[in-house]
């Protein structure tokens, strides 16, 4: 291993990581167990070709330590830990089929200590196939099939939004408030037609633009290029793309109230939170706003598949952030800050529970 990895792996707060070379396909698999305190770590599979192995690597890390949160922030009984699938090249058909096979073999060799489900190239389709060879997959359902926690991801991300416009504007109503929305995948697009129902002036972005124009024209939204996105003045920055959209250079050029988005890791590191802050920009922490998927598959766990109910619960989001952004409000930080503080308590006092127990 390159001296890099070693460095990212002896700096890591976590519990540790799974390596596997699996030569076939030439893919690196990290499978990063971040903490158990509150459950068995779980997380989504991520399969992407990045510029080098420590990005991989890194990337891994750092989404295992969001899902920390996001677990505890919500109050579920998991813990964090994700997975990436660093293929050197697009993969498909039987050699694809086969690299996610053998990846559920190494799921299942570790006896539940990690729990996996949909993510970025991974999705629904890919977690059907692992589920062939392990138990250990969110949201599969009795016939084998795969759900897709997009809606679900939509929903909370829509929950939360209109509590951060409620928080800064009075009204949680989107009516009439111009929202762009960057990326309109698997949560973006979902989220685009909940809030043009609602009235909504919506702004699309995407490095698709075809993409991006075809929805907008079905939703009578604008298109806004790529490169003009954080100049371009609006009430809610919806980043729901890739991760670390929001940072040093970004932030000076941002014209909007509210940063709301899926995207995960949307900071490229925390102190972007102070310079948020500092601009009155108020953000919903991404670990806690696109929990809908997530939260969705954990229930599925208890039984609960009907849609209706799923999206009752996922709704529940709203009020978390809600709180959080009160909570900084009232102790005037961040509202990373405040999410973190309420993660560590709950952290805090599990792992008291279980010393006392």
């Amino acid at each position: 291993m390159s001296r890099d990895i070693l460095s990212l792996m002896e700096n890591w707060d976590g519990q540790g990581v799974v390596v596997r070379h699996d030569r076939p396909t030439g893919t690196w698999i990290f499978i990063a167990l971040h903490d158990s305190t509150l459950g068995r770590p779980s997380g989504g599979t991520r399969m992407k070709v990045y510029p080098a192995l420590a990005d991989a690597l890194e990337d891994a890390m750092r989404l295992a330590e969001g899902m920390t949160y996001k677990w505890a922030g919500l109050k579920t009984a998991f813990g964090g830990g994700k997975a990436v699938l660093a293929v050197p090249r697009p993969l498909e058909g039987a050699e694809r089929e086969g690299l996610l096979l053998r990846y559920g073999d190494l799921i299942e060799t570790l006896n539940g200590a990690f729990g996996t489900g949909a993510d970025l190239g991974a999705g629904p389709d890919a977690m059907a196939i692992v589920a062939r060879r392990t138990g250990y997959v969110l949201g599969i359902a009795a016939d084998g099939s795969a759900r897709d926690p997009g809606p679900f991801t939509a929903h909370g991300v829509l929950c939360g939004l209109r509590a951060a416009l409620g928080e800064v504007f009075g009204s949680d109503d989107p009516a009439g408030r111009k929202v762009l929305i960057q990326g309109v995948g698997d949560v973006g697009e979902p989220l685009a037609r909940a809030l043009a129902k609602g009235g909504a002036e919506l702004l699309l972005s995407d490095i698709d633009e075809a993409k991006a124009a075809k929805l907008a024209a079905g939703l009578g939204a604008a298109v806004v290029p790529a490169g003009e996105v954080y100049g371009t003045v609006c009430d809610v920055y919806a980043p729901c793309a890739v991760g670390a959209t929001v940072n040093e250079r970004t932030i000076p050029q941002l014209k909007c109230r509210v940063v709301a988005g899926s995207a995960n890791n949307q900071l490229r590191v925390d102190e972007d939170a102070e310079r948020l802050h500092r601009r009155g920009i108020v953000y919903a922490p991404d670990y806690i706003i696109n929990a809908g998927g997530a939260l969705a598959f954990s229930l599925m766990l208890e039984g609960g598949w009907d849609d209706k109910a799923l999206f009752r619960r996922t709704a529940g989001i709203g009020d978390a952030v809600r709180d959080i952004l009160r909570e900084a409000s009232a102790s005037k930080s961040s509202p990373l800050a405040a999410a973190r503080a309420r993660v560590d308590r709950m952290l805090a006092e599990r792992r008291a529970t279980a010393v006392a127990g």
